[in-house]
């Protein structure tokens, strides 16, 4: 078997038989249909070649098993109604750790009625010590008065945080602690911090970062502190008028709705933000028409790892809220409580786990056979329809002339 012979058989394997250039017809109507299928091949390839550069995010579900992690919690809300100087920020978790007025963190900005800036951002340093206080060495064995609060137990009130615990224990207002010695010596400024100003409202944003367990944290107004164990805001500085002693739970009631919890958020995110995960509480906002406004938000943490193709892992979450709006009264009727914003997250033991990872090359090779392959195939069928259809209308038009 020779040379030629061979090649006379693979010959006969030829799937694509070709015929000779005269036998061929060139039609207008097939170089449209091959300019209009180049053109889509062209776009659907280059759709192809898009969608293949991009990256895939693969999804998974596992059991959260890590430990230690801290967790960061991002907010930017406006309280048009309520002034910075007589609201307080505090975060709490179900671990004991308790975070009060936690301004290290957190920016504060002075709003006028319409909402423009008064001054600077103010930044307040939780723990720092006065420059006064530092000025002024103090006698350890010292027992200074707790003016008119003294009680067989307390005799003594060395700084402003005995004062106000002793006037509270005996259900006093401290009306203007800038008359306090002790306030005065540390350098606190407790007459501004407590005393609201009418018509202003406050900008708060900034990040807190919380042990990684259940808790909240909240926006309310008064001076936050710590009593037996218990979680309590000292508002009492913050009256806006006498006690009627006719009436006093109706007094107390109007003094709550004073306080307008009209807010707008623009941010609440917990960790880093990354691609693909939506904070439903963004640009959400609730209005106070009564006055005393307690709304809390039950949010429901998932831990989310995103982990990008250079093998970065960033550690962030994704939750989904509820609401619940309460007006309070103290007149008899509605229920009891404390006007604010309170934001109470719970975390989910399981976690979202997405991964980056390429697409395959041979998927995007298919692709484009497909494409070339499938246009090239409907554009014959075209044609061909097109060009058996006109030479049945012209044998048509020859029948009816003859």
């Amino acid at each position: 078997m020779n040379l030629g012979s061979i090649f006379s058989k693979i010959r006969r394997f030829d799937a694509y038989p070709k015929t000779q250039e005269d036998f061929r017809i060139r039609t207008y109507g097939g170089a449209v249909i091959s300019i209009v299928s180049g053109i889509i091949m062209t776009i659907l390839f280059l759709s192809e070649l898009s969608y293949y550069l991009t990256t895939d995010t693969d999804t998974t579900l596992l059991v959260d098993t890590s430990r230690g992690l801290k967790m960061k919690i991002n907010f930017n809300i406006t309280f048009p109604r309520l002034a910075c100087s007589g609201m307080s920020v505090d975060a709490i978790d179900v671990s004991g750790e308790q975070h009060l007025d936690v301004e290290h963190t957190i920016y504060k900005r002075r709003l006028d009625p319409n909402g423009n800036q008064m001054g600077d951002d103010a930044l307040h340093v939780l723990g720092s010590t006065p420059t006064n206080a530092l000025m002024q060495p103090l006698d350890p064995k010292r027992c200074e008065s707790c003016y008119g609060a003294e009680t067989a137990e307390r005799k003594c009130c060395n700084t402003c945080e005995d004062v106000k615990d002793a006037y509270r224990k005996k259900g006093w207002a401290l009306r203007d602690p800038a008359t306090v010695e002790q306030c005065k010596r540390e350098g606190i400024d407790t007459v501004e911090k407590l005393k609201p100003l009418p018509n202003e409202g406050c900008l708060v944003y900034g990040h807190i970062e919380v042990n990684r367990v259940a808790g909240n944290f909240h926006f309310a107004p008064g001076h936050s502190s710590q009593q037996s164990h218990a979680h309590v805001h000292d508002i009492q500085g913050l009256s806006l008028g006498a006690i009627d002693p006719t009436d006093p739970l109706k007094s107390v009631d109007n003094f709550l709705k004073s306080f307008n919890m009209t807010h707008n958020i623009d941010q609440v995110s917990f960790g880093e933000p990354v691609p693909g995960v939506v904070n439903p509480l963004d640009g959400v906002s609730q209005l106070d028409d009564k006055g005393a406004l307690m709304c809390k938000y039950y949010i429901k943490i998932v831990p989310t790892v995103y982990q990008k193709l250079n093998d970065v892992v960033t550690h962030t979450n994704q939750y989904s809220v509820t609401v619940h709006k309460t007006w309070l009264s103290f007149g008899g009727h509605g229920e009891s409580g404390l006007p604010g914003v309170f934001f109470v997250y719970e975390i989910s033991p399981m976690m979202v786990k997405y991964t980056e990872t390429r697409r395959s090359f041979m998927h995007f090779l298919t692709g484009v056979c497909a494409i070339v392959g499938g246009v090239f195939t409907v554009a014959g069928l075209v044609d061909s329809f097109v060009y058996h259809s006109g030479k049945a209308i012209q044998k048509m038009q020859l029948g009816k002339a003859l």
